[in-house]
């Protein structure tokens, strides 16, 4: 059974050894991530340029993610290294303080605009809710508070507000370059951090393109803020990252399963894709197994239906990332073998604007309904109509047969959805479903015997025109029709 929830990992110093890249592709990676808040553009390329060829090497389709920092808020540094932090004492946010000269009493933030968006009693929280403070004045350039969760702090950490609201903008000047950058790269999809509101999404789009990129972008949500208007940013957006350590520090960490489940839940309703990530088997940066507190998180997320699960640390600095991988990849094949996940009645009195949504509909309804059905192949040109069948549950594969390669990567973030080169050549209708059967049999994806969907537009070439549904039996003469 081919595992239906796609994997993203995270590259970093611990893949750099081509035998690991390999590993990784052989334990069944599906798209990796570039994180540009660490490292040069230089070291990046290399990562980027190792990946396509493995992935030529290996004949396997392999999306590139590329993920800006954004405006993290951070604090400066220590001069004498880190502070330990004792509960009860004061300590001072201080804009005036040189960012490399932090002390025991105070340190310097990299974002002086803090102080506008805060208030007395407001509780501030530093390296993902490790460290809690609670303002108590506010004078000139100080933000005096009381340590209220103690601790080790040290240097560049990150700040947020518990609750949310601050003004920060999504895009900083760095990921303006970033994101230049993606698209010289040809990124497949550029992650955009701190997202508030659809307007955010948009200027990413807009400077992507400019920049001469085609990729999609996936919204991160990790602010509070972004969470009341989600329909709106999930519906300009090509996928949303459920990105767990900022938005558990802003909303508390008890909210987030819900959260989750409903971020997941809308995004498979509004047709966009749902990655789950942050912390999801860190334990396994040092240790070769994952804990069963990370099995059963992983296992939750491919039940609450997530297309992606992400590694980051795991994967980039971690001790094991091939087997990190191959973890996720067992426990995401096991949870697909419940039946909530390989059935669904989702969207079953819906109503359809357009005629290859219809289709997309249509074909998951009859392969979930008839019993025979092994496969499903869908012709497209942009990847809209695997995109829509794999919104539905099902144990059926859905084969996304194109002949564009950004195509072939953009689709292996779908849940069930793979990738296959494909190029009809022909015209004639019937030559055309014989082709897709012999490719569909060299690919092994099916054999004598098998029940085939298959789903493509009499306009060959076209976007968006898909309009036929044909159920064929490999082995019958196809010609025929």
């Amino acid at each position: 059974m081919q595992r239906r929830t796609k994997i993203i990992a995270t590259l970093g110093p611990a893949t750099d050894d081509p035998a690991v890249l390999e590993a990784l592709f052989d334990s069944g990676l599906d798209a990796v991530r570039i994180n540009l808040s660490h490292g040069s553009h230089a070291e990046h390329e290399r990562r980027i340029q190792q990946v396509r060829e493995q992935s030529r090497k290996s004949a396997r389709s392999v999306a590139l993610l590329m993920d800006p920092q954004g405006p993290k808020i951070r604090i400066g540094r220590f001069a004498k290294g880190a502070i330990d932090l004792a509960e009860g004492r004061s300590f001072c946010l201080d804009m005036a303080c040189p960012l490399d000269a932090g002390d025991s009493r105070r340190v310097g933030l990299t974002y002086p605009e803090l102080i506008k968006d805060v208030a007395v009693d407001d509780v501030l929280l530093l390296d993902d809710g490790r460290i809690v403070l609670k303002i108590q004045q506010i004078q000139g350039s100080k933000i005096d508070c009381t340590v209220v969760v103690g601790g080790t702090l040290s240097d560049n950490k990150g700040i947020n507000r518990q609750g949310g609201g601050l003004s920060a903008k999504a895009l900083s000047e760095k990921d303006r370059v970033d994101i230049r950058f993606a698209a010289e790269m040809e990124a497949d999809y550029l992650a955009v951090s701190f997202v508030r509101e659809a307007v955010d999404v948009e200027e990413a789009r807009r400077l992507l393109h400019e920049a001469g990129g085609s990729g999609g972008i996936v919204a991160k949500i990790e602010r509070a803020e972004a969470l009341d208007c989600i329909e709106d940013i999930i519906c300009v957006s090509d996928a949303i990252m459920v990105a767990r350590g900022d938005l558990g520090v802003e909303i508390g960490d008890a909210e987030l399963p819900s959260v989750q489940k409903s971020l997941i839940r809308t995004a498979r309703e509004m047709n966009t894709v749902a990655i789950t990530a942050t912390q999801m088997m860190e334990s396994m940066i040092e240790n070769s197994i994952p804990t069963r507190a990370e099995v059963f998180d992983v296992a939750n997320a491919v039940f609450d239906g997530t297309d992606v699960v992400m590694l980051s640390g795991e994967t980039a600095m971690g001790k094991n990332p091939v087997k990190a991988v191959a973890a996720m990849d067992r426990i995401c094949r096991e949870a697909e073998k419940h039946k909530s996940v390989r059935k669904s009645r989702h969207r079953i009195n819906a109503e359809f604007l357009r005629r290859d949504e219809a289709i997309a509909m249509a074909a998951m309804y009859a392969a979930n309904h008839y019993l025979r059905v092994t496969a499903i192949a869908a012709l497209t040109e942009s990847g809209s109509t695997p995109k829509s069948m794999s919104r539905i549950s099902s144990g059926i594969p859905i084969y996304a047969m194109t002949r564009h390669r950004s195509v072939r990567r953009k689709v292996t973030l779908f849940r069930g959805v793979y990738p296959v080169k494909f190029h009809a050549v022909s015209n004639d209708v019937q030559k055309i479903n014989e082709m897709i059967i012999e490719e569909l049999l060299q690919c092994n994806a099916v054999e004598e015997g098998d029940v085939v969907i298959i789903t493509k537009g009499d306009a060959s070439g076209v976007e968006g025109h898909t309009n036929t549904l044909k159920i064929i039996r490999v082995g019958d003469h196809i010609a025929r029709g």
